[in-house]
């Protein structure tokens, strides 16, 4: 008996010893890299190295103390480093471009919408509950692929707004979609003109985005090739307007894809059907707009230097700026930028297209804000009673010149004051006019003759709806 057990111990004692003899002959043979692929090699090697690079960082990171480094210095141009980032870059944005819907996909969604939704008698509009949602998903799944998976989840379902019996509008789902994935692609084509990177588009990189929109855009198509130049130029500046208020030189990507500068810019989708001229030259992005920019700016310019100076400027609008406006933003806006050694101080088409887009844009927080700039006489943040009589006793000059009846600068001052409710009863903040939900109209009270005449003529206005704003300013 105890010879059978000793031969049964034995046999697993050299069991074990074959079996210890296989794994160490096996990591013996995956050491020596045999049989290995070039691919496998070079995983391999990767895989040391960035070892031992980590390695390296978390020696010195630990020698450096607890602080960690907070500034990564950019590869340099050509080196192995900025290679590999680019490679890496290209391959992410082109996986997410893969997985994007196409117009295709689009299309054959929309489709399984329409043909398994439920049309509510009440309303009309086509709606689809939670179950069904979850079929048309996976009717989707099966005929473009799972790429349109994200959008088919609970939370997306929750997003919208539901009817008494929880249905969602298929309709508003659509947009949702189309407008994810318009959004998307504009990020992946923005990223690629991104050279650096960093999540920011400077100026030049902005217009070439621009300019591979214009074949799309249905409005932009017939543009003269001679004028894509300058138009790029002009519609890029609105970007750089309202997405970098600091004058940094460079807008982030995010922040663009949010603005409603580009929602106005894909309007130009559309086909115009000519009967829209007014609304084309209210849209910045329009050629009709582009045009009439540089008309007005070569009218101005009297004297073909490519600058404007404060007279010239004075003729904007039909002269109905006041001077102290038109010197107020060459003190704020023209001489913190490019100067001419002998010359006076001029402004130059940049810096026209601030203008512009401040006096177009009254009631947007960058544009006030230009605006502020100028009506704060000297410079503390806030304006006083003296400032504000001031700014109107030029208002009246003009207002006077036209033939209106004598103007009170005091009545005026207590409304604008009314408007406002300041949180300091003696001083009005740029938080106040941007409170007030009134600081468009306050700053061209104060700036434009035309601007107080409009608003002196309010209720007049409100039932001539049809008339346009350049009336006969003598009229009351």
């Amino acid at each position: 008996m105890y010879s059978s057990m000793d031969e049964d111990e034995s046999c697993d004692e050299s069991s074990v010893v074959s079996s210890m003899l296989w794994v160490r002959n096996l990591r013996r043979y995956i050491r020596s890299d045999a049989g290995l692929g070039s691919e496998a090699t070079m995983e391999l090697e990767i895989r040391k190295i960035l070892l031992n690079i980590f390695k390296e960082k978390h020696r010195k990171s630990a020698e450096a103390g607890v602080i960690p480094s907070f500034y990564k210095k950019k590869p340099e141009d050509g080196s192995i480093s900025h290679t590999v980032h680019r490679l890496a870059k290209y391959r992410f944005l082109k996986k997410q471009s893969d997985i994007l819907l196409d117009g295709d996909d689009l299309d054959a969604m929309w489709l399984c919408l329409r043909e398994n939704c439920v049309v509510d008698e009440a309303t009309g509009s086509e709606r689809v509950g939670y179950e069904d949602f979850c079929q048309i998903g996976s009717l989707c799944i099966e005929q473009i692929g799972s790429k349109c998976r994200r959008f088919f989840t609970p939370s997306n379902f929750m997003k919208f707004e539901k009817d008494e019996l929880g249905r969602i509008s298929i309709l508003s789902f659509y947009l949702y979609a189309m407008r994810t994935v318009s959004l998307t692609q504009a990020r992946i084509d923005m990223s690629e003109l991104d050279e650096d990177s960093d999540g920011f588009l400077q100026p030049h990189e902005m217009e070439a985005y621009i300019r591979g929109l214009i074949p799309n855009l249905a409005q932009l198509r017939d543009m003269p090739a001679a004028f894509v130049q300058m138009y790029c130029h002009i519609a890029a500046h609105k970007f750089f307007f309202f997405c970098d208020p600091s004058r940094r030189g460079k807008a982030c990507i995010k922040k663009i894809l949010l603005s409603n500068c580009l929602q106005e810019l894909m309007e130009l989708h559309q086909e115009s059907d000519g009967e829209g001229d007014a609304e084309q030259n209210d849209n910045w992005f329009s050629i009709a707009s582009a045009q009439r920019i540089c008309d007005t700016f070569l009218d101005l310019d009297k004297d073909t230097n490519g600058t404007l100076g404060k007279e010239e400027l004075g003729a904007y609008a039909d002269g109905t700026l006041t001077d102290i406006f038109i010197e107020r933003a060459f003190d704020e806006h023209v001489r913190h930028g490019k100067t001419v050694i002998g010359l006076a101080w001029e402004m130059d088409f940049e810096s026209f297209l601030d203008f512009v887009l401040a006096l177009e844009n009254k009631d947007t927080p960058e544009g006030l804000t230009y605006l502020f700039r100028c009506l704060d006489l000297h410079g503390r943040g806030y304006l006083r009673a003296a400032d504000i009589h001031i700014l109107l006793r030029y208002i009246r000059e003009k207002w006077i010149q036209v033939g209106n009846y004598e103007l009170c600068t005091e009545d005026v001052r207590d409304e604008i004051w009314d408007m406002v409710r300041p949180v300091h009863p003696l001083r009005i903040t740029l938080s106040d006019l941007l409170a007030c939900k009134q600081g468009g109209t306050i700053a061209s009270m104060l700036i434009d003759v035309r601007g107080f005449w409009a608003h002196d003529n309010r209720e007049n206005l409100l039932q001539e709806d049809e008339e346009p704003l350049d009336i006969d300013m003598t009229r009351n």
